[in-house]
């Protein structure tokens, strides 16, 4: 009996170097990489909450915690800080102004596009208060309301809505209204009209407050996956992108209205599952590519509406 437990004494050690020399059996023991997110709920960002709800995230070994903040340009700094790894947002004029001051992050994916057809999900909306205004040009003048002011995302997106109408930012009085107060705001007054994204565009609608006169053209995008230095270049941080990826393929084509993907967003987001059937989906470039020229196109828009404080970002600088 003696000479058998010694002999099991042995055996065991060698077993746990067996095991742990073969990486399958111990990768279902192996924590997570957590990759901490702050995110402004919208369906611009359906990729994200695809990733997380189909264990896209969890098949590349990695855990994402998402941070609701109330804007984009409030959460860049946070990565830059290394309070948080990444931020998927809406690019402003902030950003910009960061990066020219030495703010360490990147720019490393692009999120949800216009389409340029009609209807879209993001509209200028204009309150049916107004009688006789058709057009974009009618608004010369006029409060429209845009989430974060001239300096965020939005205002980019309608200085392009207004461009085709001959206008510019400096030709109307932009107001900053977050996005679920906007349809408050057009039925009270307080604004005349408003760039709203998806879903408070069709709610607005359906609601009789305020009727599209204008989309932003094909292609627009101001939104974005943004990297801290710290996090940006790591193994964990091409994991996170590739799930991501995998959620941007599952939303081309009828992938984007899917029930499934409508359930998703609607939970993520917070909004009412009968209104995201109603909405007009974005489109998303299947690898999430930075767009170059939109980013160029941004920073011009911002220095023109004088929203820049520091010299000219090269945008090589700015994509990861």
């Amino acid at each position: 009996m003696l000479r058998r437990r010694i002999t099991l004494l042995a055996v065991v050690p060698a077993l746990a170097m067996l095991a742990a020399c073969q990486g399958g059996s111990t990768k279902g023991t192996a924590a997570p990489d957590t990759v901490r997110v702050a995110h402004l709920p919208s369906t611009l960002f359906a990729p994200l909450y695809l990733a997380d709800a189909k264990g896209y995230f969890k098949q590349e070994g990695i855990k994402v915690v998402l941070q609701s903040v109330k804007s984009g340009q409030d959460a860049v700094p946070l990565a830059a800080s290394g309070k948080v790894d990444a931020v998927v947002a809406g690019f402003s004029a902030g950003l910009f102004n960061g990066v020219s001051k030495g703010l360490k992050v990147k720019v490393a994916g692009s999120m949800g596009a216009s389409t340029g057809a009609t209807p879209s999900p993001t509209a200028l909306e204009v309150s049916k208060r107004l009688v006789g205004f058709k057009k974009a040009s009618d608004l010369r003048g006029r409060k429209i309301a845009v989430a974060g002011g001239a300096g965020a995302a939005g205002g980019y997106q309608l200085a392009e809505t207004l461009r085709q109408a001959g206008l510019g930012l400096k030709d109307v009085k932009v107001v900053n209204v977050a996005a679920p107060d906007m349809k408050a705001a057009l039925t009270s007054g307080g604004v005349d009209a408003a760039l709203a994204p998806a879903p408070f565009t069709t709610a607005m609608e359906v609601g009789g407050v305020a009727k599209p006169v204008a989309v932003p053209p094909k292609g627009t995008t101001a939104t974005g996956v943004i990297f801290g230095d710290a996090f940006d270049g790591k193994p964990t941080a091409d994991k996170f992108l590739s799930a991501l990826r995998k959620g941007a393929e599952d939303l081309q084509g009828n992938g984007r209205t899917s029930d499934e993907t409508l359930r998703i967003l609607a939970k993520a987001t917070g909004q009412k599952l009968e209104v995201l059937r109603k909405t007009p989906p974005y489109q998303w470039d299947p690898q999430l590519k930075p767009n170059a020229g939109q980013l160029e196109k941004m920073q011009d828009t911002y220095r023109e509406a004088g929203l820049l404080t520091g010299g000219p970002v090269p945008v090589k600088r700015l994509i990861g």
